[in-house]
């Protein structure tokens, strides 16, 4: 279990998806066993799920707790549709999604704290600056499996994705990709900054992860000519956008509302715009009244 303010980024790399659902199946026991133990040994909040939520909410909870010391928020990554799982067990008391919620998830409720977009990335020695959906879709379904099949260097193209049951992979499929599925050549990472890591190593390599998440390390390509800024994905310019979820098995109370009214307050939006996220106000339609729950 790791406490608020611990941060690491863990490397996993997986080269056949045909281990995907044993990696959901080993993040959501691990998730339930440690919160679980976590709960009965130290009390506080849980806030289990996806790993592109996770750092910001760190953030958040460290933010927090400097003002409410006798509260102790626990956050645990594991992905959205594990964190999600863990709510619905009682395993955790607040599950983090970067996806939507399925149908079959409709009796939780959910929260959006925040919207980021989905950034596509490469080194930053590799030439290449835009990309069409059309080329996104041939390079992770296999198609192209050469750089200068693009017009780029003459190399073979590392492709990186996350595992199956990874909001970001869920959102990345459904927002680009379509029906296409991604090819079983690809690199499965564990982590948004597991693909990040790669690719920064990687001169030949391309992956996906939270635009929140970009640093000087790689290099984010514009999609259809618009460039990946917070003021384009404001414009609707750049559509590649999915919900930051905060999720409860029933309506929050204690800790969990007054830490999801921070997160929703002034103070906390301002927090996650600075940390390259876009606020919940300026993707909502103008309606009074905070965000309510379902999405």
């Amino acid at each position: 279990m790791r406490f608020a303010g611990e941060r690491d980024l863990r490397f996993i790399g997986l080269r056949k998806q045909d281990f995907s659902f044993n990696l959901f199946v080993v993040a959501f026991l691990g998730i339930s066993l440690l919160l679980a133990g976590c709960q009965r040994q130290k009390g506080g909040l849980t806030v289990a799920g996806s790993t592109s939520v996770e750092p910001f909410a760190e953030i958040l909870a460290e933010h927090y707790m400097e003002h409410h010391s006798k509260e102790k928020i626990f956050i645990q990554g594991g992905g959205s549709s594990a964190g999600i799982q863990a709510v619905r067990t009682g395993a955790a008391n607040v599950g983090m999604s970067s996806r939507l919620l399925t149908p079959q998830e409709q009796d939780l409720l959910a929260f959006p704290i925040a919207y980021d977009a989905i950034a596509v990335i490469v080194h930053p020695s590799n030439p290449l600056r835009n990309l069409t959906l059309d080329q996104i879709r041939k390079i992770f379904s296999g198609q192209v499996l050469r750089w200068d099949g693009l017009g780029g260097r003459s190399a073979a193209i590392t492709l990186v994705s996350r595992e199956e049951g990874s909001g970001t992979r869920e959102a990345f499929q459904h927002l680009l990709l379509g029906k296409t599925e991604i090819s079983l050549r690809a690199l499965v990472q564990d982590s948004n900054g597991a693909i990040r890591q790669v690719v920064a190593d990687d001169p030949n390599a391309i992956g996906y992860i939270s635009l929140g998440l970009v640093n000087e390390k790689v290099k984010a390509v514009e999609i259809e000519g618009a460039e990946a800024t917070i003021e384009n994905i404001r414009l609707k310019k750049y559509k590649v956008v999915r919900p930051f979820l905060f999720v409860f098995k029933s309506e929050p109370q204690e800790t969990a509302k007054r830490f999801l009214d921070f997160v929703l307050s002034e103070t906390g939006q301002k927090i996650l715009v600075q940390e390259g996220l876009v606020s919940v106000s300026s993707m909502a339609p103008r309606e009074e009244g905070k965000p309510k729950g379902n999405v």
